[in-house]
């Protein structure tokens, strides 16, 4: 099973500052190569050296479903208009709000 750091976070990765019942996905961080639920976990307990994917590697697994714990590359994630391409899940289509704090854009 994938581990997945944060603060609070639950089986399906929802964390103390992403809860909502559509807040299912974790991000595996390009610096540090550990999933965490969103970047204030990562901030709050992670390797202190944020870095963003470069597009260049938007083919590697860095997203992870709670639901299913399919991991997406960063492509299919940035592609799949927030639904997990494996079961269906609903993510936050909100988090593409942030998706400059963990992607290349």
């Amino acid at each position: 099973m994938t581990i997945v750091k944060g603060i609070d976070v639950d089986p399906e990765t929802r964390c103390a500052h992403y809860h909502s019942e559509i807040d299912r996905i974790a991000i595996k961080f390009y610096c540090c190569g550990v999933y965490y639920p969103c970047y204030e976990c990562h901030e709050a307990v992670g390797c202190g050296r944020p870095a963003v994917w470069p597009k260049g590697e938007f083919g590697q697994q860095a997203v992870l479903c709670g639901t299913c714990r399919h991991e997406l590359t960063v492509r299919e994630y940035l592609d799949c208009a927030s639904v997990c391409p494996n079961c269906s899940a609903p993510f936050n289509p909100g988090c593409s709000l942030h998706k400059h704090l963990y992607f290349e854009v």
